[in-house]
């Protein structure tokens, strides 16, 4: 997959894929995710570049689909044209948790209603890839919202224009990276 830097061209994320932005998740400041829309409706979710997780050199220690005692992700199972069986996700629902090695603990929300499709199990054995690459390799999960919420779902995200200017606010008043 081509960088925008090695041919000049947009990457295959920038040319198929809208970005838009959660902020400061559950108030927590600098916790922003990224939800990559495709024009079929499909979207990914990932972690934003300002996220902590990809700043300052941390080291991830785990990734658990695991929710709550009755609640894995890992076991979200999908048939069928219309995705039967997916489990149905709120703005506001837990993906999966991160554990860094300096203790702390991030969630992954999901940002937008949908059905799950999937969620990245190449992560579990190669956590750096959430690092590396949080676009492509590194993605959390996949999630359908329903065809007629589609236009609506990212109502209450960020466009890219928007969250590029909350960065730049966040670091006129805090220089120091989150």
């Amino acid at each position: 997959m081509a960088t925008e830097d090695q041919q000049g061209a947009p990457s295959v994320v920038d040319r198929y894929y809208t970005r838009w932005y959660k902020t400061d998740l559950k108030s927590k400041p600098c916790e922003d995710h990224c939800v990559l829309q495709h024009s079929n409706r499909i979207c990914i979710i990932t972690l934003a570049e300002s996220h902590p997780i990809l700043q300052n050199g941390r080291q991830i220690k785990s990734i658990n689909y695991q929710i709550s005692a009755n609640c894995s992700r890992l076991q979200n199972k999908v048939s069928g044209k219309s995705k039967r069986g997916g489990q149905f996700l709120t703005e506001l629902a837990p993906l999966c948790r991160i554990a860094c090695t300096d203790g702390e603990e991030y969630t992954v929300f999901s940002c937008i209603r949908g059905r799950l499709l999937e969620v990245n199990e190449d992560i579990l054995m190669n956590p750096s890839l959430l690092q590396e690459k949080p676009s492509t390799e590194g993605y959390i999960a996949v999630v359908l919202p329903k065809f007629e919420e589609s236009k609506s779902v990212t109502q209450g995200l960020l466009t890219q224009t928007e969250y590029e200017d909350i960065l730049s606010k966040r670091r006129s008043t805090n220089p120091e990276p989150c």
